[in-house]
């Protein structure tokens, strides 16, 4: 069986282990519903594209 082209990677969650954020450099915490890593200290939410953590500054969301 083929998966299906429109599903991205999954993300590997073992990755919260060795990822912080580069801004605060605390840990993050996984958003499956957007494809995010949260960073709560330094309010900012890094996207996953393609199953690949984004972990520029400049391309997180700023949370509220």
């Amino acid at each position: 069986m083929r998966e299906d082209a429109q599903t991205p990677p999954a993300f590997d969650r073992r990755m919260l282990e060795a990822l912080i954020c580069p801004q605060s450099q605390n840990t993050l915490e996984y958003d499956a519903a957007t494809q995010e890593l949260i960073s709560r200290s330094a309010a900012l939410a890094y996207p996953i594209r393609n199953g690949i953590p984004v972990m520029l500054i400049d391309e997180a969301r700023k949370l509220d």
